[in-house]
Order: structure tokens, then sequence, then C-alpha cells
């Protein structure tokens, strides 16, 4: 039975790079929730910074309710489901937890990513632009931008009901072995 893992957590925390290493080294089939606010951005020619990728974040939100993400990516991640295991990069609300868990049941699982705001600070603001980088994962934030975008999702976008409700918390403190040790034991334990 295909699973789909969704990654959550604040920016800067780690989800790309837990997304990154299912997709990499476990064969899953990969859908960022939020690249269709990247999308937009581009398609419209707007200046890509958080204040714009906030409105246009909750320009879909009104056009769709708090779900939104997961009500314009269901049928995407329906059809991946059926080619393998799913990891969903950055589910938000807790409306859209509530809908997965509605339509995945237990093939449904969430992986939250902790780091304390310093250490994702300094992490998002060190971030560098690769050209390469078409959909724009790895945005630097300074860290008022950062610190604007955390208050942001917790008071708007309920995600703080996604981290509460996580089957799985991997605590992203260290460097990339410990990050991978703890996920290596999350993936053993979901297909056991």
């Amino acid at each position: 039975m295909n699973k789909l893992v969704c990654i959550t957590g604040l920016c800067g925390s780690g989800k790309s790079v837990v997304s990154d290493y299912l997709v990499n080294k476990k064969n899953f089939e990969f859908l960022r929730f939020g690249q269709i606010t990247l999308d937009k951005i581009k398609k419209e020619g707007l200046e890509l910074n958080e204040v714009t990728e906030k409105r246009v974040r909750e320009e879909f939100r009104k056009l769709y309710g708090m779900a939104a993400f997961v009500i314009l990516n269901l049928e995407k991640l329906k059809k991946l489901l059926r080619k393998g295991n799913v990891v969903g990069d950055g589910l938000y609300s807790f409306e859209e937890y509530k809908i997965l868990k509605e339509n995945f049941g237990n093939k449904f699982v969430v992986i939250a990513v902790y780091a304390p705001p310093k250490l994702r600070y300094e992490r998002i603001s060190g971030r560098k632009m690769d050209k390469n980088d078409i959909a724009l994962r790895n945005r630097s934030l300074s860290k008022t931008e950062a610190e604007s975008r955390d208050f942001a999702e917790i008071e708007n976008l309920n995600k703080g009901g996604t981290i509460a409700m996580a089957d799985y918390t991997i605590v992203n403190t260290k460097d990339i072995k410990f990050l991978e040790k703890q996920l290596e034991e999350i993936i053993y334990e979901i297909e056991n």
C-alpha cells in the first residue's frame, strides 16, 4: 500500500532536505504543495519576495478556503500515489491536514521537522539562489522576513495544528547525518 508522507515545519527547518532524501534515496514521487504560489508569481511576472508570496498565498485561500493547497493538488496526489510512495513537501494548514486524513486515512503520514528559530533564521538567510532552481525551492529570507513568515504561518494559516498532529518529529539541530538517521528510523517504522 503506497503511502503519502507529508512534511511540515516552519521555514528553514529542513523540509526540503527531508523531501529530497525521500525522493533521491527512497524513490518517492514528489509534490510541493506551495509550488502553485511560485508558479503564479513567475507566470504573472511579479517580483519574488515574501510580501508577494504572502499576498498570492492569501489570494488562493480567499478563493478556496484554508485547505486551498490540498484542494488544488488533490488529483495530482492521487495520480502520484498510483505510481508509488509520495512525499508532499510543505503541508501548511490544519484544514489541509483534515482533508488529507479524510481522503487517505492510514496511507497518510505526517513528519514535522523542527529546528529552533535562531538556527532556522541563520540557515535561511545564508541560502544562495541557484540559477538552476527553477522551482525556487531554496530562496533566501532575511531574519525579519523569516520571523514575519513564522508568525503569519502560525497565526493566519493554522500551521501549528499540522505540527502538533504529526505522526513523527525530526529534530534538525545537528548535521545531515543526524537528520538522516532519524528519517531512516521513521521510514523503517512506516514501511513495517
